[in-house]
């Protein structure tokens, strides 16, 4: 796992303006977000994570895992969906992963080129996949792409954590979410893996 070069930084800004975060970096010192470096991996822990808890997400991934030995679009392209679904996945997730490796398998999704796109051009990209939409893609944003400055306000762990935080447990809007993350530019990202910190120590990995 490689972690961004400007965690740091990121820290010791955040630190620095959102008391919030200061007392969860020193809560949870020494641990960092950290990327795979495969982007296929990336899209398809995001895929198989879909609507499940993170413990459901994992006995998935290692099921799936230990019968394909190694999951790359090469060992997922063209394997029967029953197999696929014997491992816990549901009929329409196994769909998405065989779309999403026969699409890398035929060199139709390059990743090699998305390091030239913007946040929202590569967002814009990735959804036109079976199965991706706007919370896959920023989830792929921030894992592998480690882009600095993502704030997925879909996501549930965030609205949770937020509510918590800064609104005495109470659900924030979209809105609100928003205008508490400004006070966190650049480093969005990083508030956004603190967050998820603060509800569950164990660092999410996709």
């Amino acid at each position: 796992m490689t972690t961004p070069h400007s965690w740091k930084d990121a820290m010791r800004e955040l630190a620095a303006r959102d008391a919030v975060i200061r007392n969860l970096v020193k809560r949870f010192d020494g641990l960092a977000l950290g990327s795979r470096g495969d982007a296929f991996q990336t899209l398809a822990r995001a895929i198989v994570g879909q609507q499940i808890s993170v413990k459901a997400a994992h006995s998935v991934w290692n099921r799936l895992t230990a019968e394909l030995q190694v999951v790359t679009p090469a060992t997922v392209h063209g394997v029967d969906n029953q197999r696929l679904r014997a491992c816990g996945l549901s009929d329409r997730k196994a769909g998405y992963l065989l779309d999403l490796a026969a699409r890398f398998h035929s060199g139709a999704l390059d990743a090699r080129k998305w390091r030239q796109l913007d946040d929202e051009a590569l967002i814009a990209e990735l959804v036109q996949v079976k199965g991706i939409g706007r919370w896959t893609a920023e989830m792929f944003l921030i894992f592998h792409m480690t882009r600095p400055d993502v704030l997925p306000l879909d996501d549930i762990g965030l609205q949770r954590a937020m509510s918590l935080h800064y609104n005495n447990g109470r659900p924030l809007s979209k809105l609100k979410m928003r205008k508490i993350g400004n006070n966190w530019a650049p480093w969005r990202t990083v508030a956004t893996w603190y967050m998820w910190r603060s509800l569950d120590p164990v660092p999410v990995e996709y």
